[in-house]
């Protein structure tokens, strides 16, 4: 198998840095690029507790939502991936699994490397975890996480 591109998605969770060791050990292996995958969800579809929000709140929360996740990206990068050859940054809106499958597909990802669960999940996979590895093109590489109790 040849490995050019790892997809490693985050929520900048613990929990999601479990799968570093993994993602760090396919980038030496094979000098691969990270393409590190932050999703924010999208407040546009959700009612607001009072009625709907106005779209220029909206539109404000979805940029500082953007840059913040930036932000956190590149301390993340900066802190865990030094000895990475070549590591990408994405920021996407909507539903992480399908912002996964599109990342997949639009960057020719080769391997996925993710935690089983997320911060939300208590279950053995999470259900972004099991939703990508159904509906993945490319092998999806599951780092088991001890659930929270």
């Amino acid at each position: 198998m040849d490995v050019k591109r790892i997809l490693w998605p985050t929520d900048f969770s613990n929990i999601a840095e479990k799968a570093l060791p993994h993602v760090k050990s396919l980038t030496a292996q094979y000098g691969a690029e990270i393409h590190v995958l932050y999703v924010i969800e999208d407040v546009a579809h959700h009612d607001g507790w009072y009625g709907a929000f106005e779209q220029k709140r909206v539109k404000d929360l979805m940029q500082h939502a953007e840059k913040t996740a930036t932000h956190r990206l590149s301390q993340l990068c900066d802190k865990y991936m030094e000895g990475c050859p070549l590591y990408i940054k994405h920021v996407a809106v909507g539903d992480p699994a399908k912002e996964i499958l599109k990342l997949i597909e639009k960057e020719k990802v080769d391997i996925v490397v993710m935690a089983s669960h997320g911060a939300k999940g208590n279950f053995r996979f999470g259900s972004v975890t099991e939703k990508v590895l159904k509906s993945s093109p490319v092998p999806v590489t599951v780092v088991p996480v001890e659930p929270s109790k």
